[in-house]
């Protein structure tokens, strides 16, 4: 999870999930998952939106590489939060 642009906010927190094989990345699974989130997360942590990709960017250690994936929805804009 990460900050993304938001018109009237700022910036809104966005999921970028891999399904495991033979999950279908559809609507209700997102809503499932922001469902979860909500649950066990504060709510300003909590997505308001999720995207799926196959796979996500990983340096040869296996670690997520969040800056790509941030970039995507950034492109030439800075954060607004240092």
């Amino acid at each position: 999870m990460f900050g993304v642009p938001n018109e009237d906010l700022g910036e809104e927190v966005k999921a970028v999930v891999q399904p495991m094989a033979g999950i279908r990345p559809t609507a209700a699974f997102a809503e499932e998952l922001i469902a979860f989130c909500r649950e066990h997360l504060a709510h300003i942590k909590c997505p308001r939106s999720i995207d799926f990709e196959e796979e996500l960017p990983r340096l040869p250690t296996g670690k997520l590489y969040k800056r790509q994936l941030r970039d995507r929805y950034w492109g030439e804009r800075n954060s607004r939060i240092i």
